[in-house]
């Protein structure tokens, strides 16, 4: 019998997912993820799920999302490079940290496919793909602190972190200059692959 039920993802963009979370993969187990420029560290993990975004809309930024996040969680007990803080967090509570890691970029994904959506019906691809680059790195960096604070604020650990700072004051002292970075570097990168998904057929629409 057959069906007229649509398919999520076409044959070009299940391969553009594949490589997407080869990616993370990469990114998450190797160094080349982390840039580092000068005194800083540039994270590239969120440049697959904005691709991703770009090319599958915000189902398949989701998806892509939520591997960075699963690949995030699993720094916290030293698959990967490790993290620190993931550690510490996991010693309290492995489920809250689990939550912390992971939902935050499952949302960072949808937002991101949203963003492109919304934004190349009213110009381009090119400018979409700028827009959800720089969408996928700053609700990535606000989502992830936000849930940090909600979930850990009251810890020990956290009240440590925080000293006599407000919360605002906190999650920009310690993000930095490095969040900033990396919000340039993914709207100049996601922009980029946007056009040449664009010339390549992967991505309906007008780069101009």
């Amino acid at each position: 019998m057959k069906t007229n039920a649509k398919k999520p993802f076409n044959v070009r963009q299940l391969v553009v997912l594949g490589l997407m979370t080869a990616l993370v993969m990469i990114f998450s187990f190797t160094p080349i993820g982390s840039i580092p420029v000068g005194p800083l560290v540039i994270t590239l993990n969120v440049i697959p799920v904005a691709i991703a975004a770009v090319t599958c809309g915000p189902v398949g930024g989701g998806v892509i999302g939520g591997v960075f996040g699963l690949f995030s969680f699993l720094q916290c007990i030293n698959i990967g490079i490790p993290s620190a803080m993931g550690a510490a967090l996991f010693d309290i509570n492995p489920f809250l940290a689990f939550v912390q890691r992971f939902l935050p970029r499952v949302l960072v994904g949808i937002i991101a496919g949203y963003s492109f959506r919304i934004t190349r019906k009213m110009s381009n691809n090119y400018v979409g793909g700028a827009v959800a680059g720089f969408m996928t790195a700053f609700s990535n960096t606000v989502l992830f602190m936000t849930a940090l604070v909600l979930l850990f604020g009251s810890t020990g650990y956290m009240e440590e972190k925080m000293g006599n700072k407000n919360v605002i004051w906190f999650i920009i002292t310690f993000v930095g200059v490095n969040a900033v970075v990396e919000m340039v570097v993914a709207t100049v990168v996601t922009a980029a692959a946007a056009v040449g998904l664009t010339k390549a057929g992967f991505i309906k629409g007008k780069t101009a």
